[in-house]
């Protein structure tokens, strides 16, 4: 692996088409546990197959086993709740379509989310650096109903209750060997009104773990169908993003021209890693070598030290037509090798 300027993804990978029908075909009873394990295993082979063969740094098992951020992992994983219809089933799609959940009882997670399985198996399909990516406590919180009368009156009580079983999976990703976690969660400026404080949630949650394990944190605006949820700039949230107990700030940049990029700069002077968002997974237009160099030209002028940079897409490919992804893939691998090719002449 280069130690200057490394690759790597930020969670989930392409969808391909027998993956989609076969989870439709699982949701109508036509598969059995049997059926559906080796599905979801030759998924995951698949993803770091795609990862490995572009040439991709530290990996991921591409999230596969998760057919849906929220609704076919970690809720079905969750005593206490009940699934609701989604707001709105026609028309153009948005973020009013997700299921939505009812909380019957204070929830649990008896079992875990699951995580540690997906990385148990894994470990045993590749040799490459891993790095295991779970939603965290706000993220986990937002398919709930909440409210006066309910369970939990407000979001961020529904928050404080995905702690302990977050800090539970952490400590048990460690205890089998996980060296790099990922937790996603909102970026601050996707809720600037909410009364929650993001990096003391966070905090909390990892807090067992911090120091044991490389932790990252991946500040998102939203990707859901591709599309965003806020206005995109991180100067407002520069100081709540500062304050996450993390090693690196996953923070995107190539969907919005490279704008706010000199903050890298900053943050790395305060300490943390940075990887860096720049290849745009929300456009079909696939990145020449030469673009992806000019945007680690762009990073690299901000200040950040190539050996505290990891160079990877904006966001995960679940919203992203495989053939594309791929492509994407060996465009950041291309345009990296062509910034270090490009040094080692001149430094020759």
């Amino acid at each position: 692996m280069t130690e200057a300027l490394r690759t790597s993804v930020v969670g989930s990978h392409a969808r391909p088409s027998w993956f989609v029908s076969g989870i439709a075909a699982a949701e109508r009873g036509e598969f059995g546990p049997a059926d559906l394990e080796e599905m979801l295993d030759d998924a995951v082979d698949l993803a770091l197959r795609d990862q490995e063969e572009a040439g991709i740094d530290i990996v991921t098992d591409g999230e596969m086993r998760r057919a849906g951020f929220f609704t076919a992992e970690f809720y079905h994983h969750l005593t206490g709740v009940r699934a609701l219809p989604p707001d709105r089933r026609l028309g153009a799609g948005g973020h009013d379509q997700q299921h939505r959940f009812e909380v019957l009882e204070p929830i649990a997670a008896p079992d875990g989310l699951g995580v540690v399985t997906e990385y148990r198996y894994a470990t045993t399909r590749t040799t490459r650096p891993l790095k295991v990516t779970l939603p965290g406590p706000y993220t986990l919180s937002g398919r709930l109903r909440t409210g006066p009368g309910e369970v939990y009156p407000e979001r961020n009580a529904a928050a404080e209750a995905f702690v302990p079983i977050l800090r539970a999976e952490l400590e048990a990703l460690v205890k089998a060997g996980a060296a790099f976690i990922q937790i996603d969660e909102p970026s601050p400026a996707i809720h600037p009104g909410a009364p929650a404080d993001f990096s003391a949630l966070f905090n909390e949650a990892v807090a067992p773990v911090v120091g044991r394990v490389r932790l990252g944190a991946h500040l998102c605006f939203g990707n859901y169908l591709g599309r965003p949820l806020a206005r995109r700039t991180y100067r407002p949230v520069f100081h709540a993003m500062l304050g996450f107990r993390v090693d690196e700030l996953v923070l995107e940049f190539a969907n919005r021209e490279m704008s706010d990029v000199a903050i890298l700069g900053e943050i790395a002077a305060a300490g943390r890693d940075v990887a860096a968002g720049i290849i745009d997974v929300k456009n079909s237009y696939v990145e020449t070598a030469d673009d992806v160099a000019e945007r680690i030209d762009a990073v690299l002028a901000s200040g950040v030290p190539p050996d505290r940079l990891t160079l990877v897409p904006d966001c995960g490919f679940s919203q992203t037509e495989r053939g594309t992804a791929r492509a994407k893939l060996h465009a950041l691998v291309a345009g990296r090798d062509r910034v270090l090719g490009r040094n080692e002449e001149e430094d020759r």
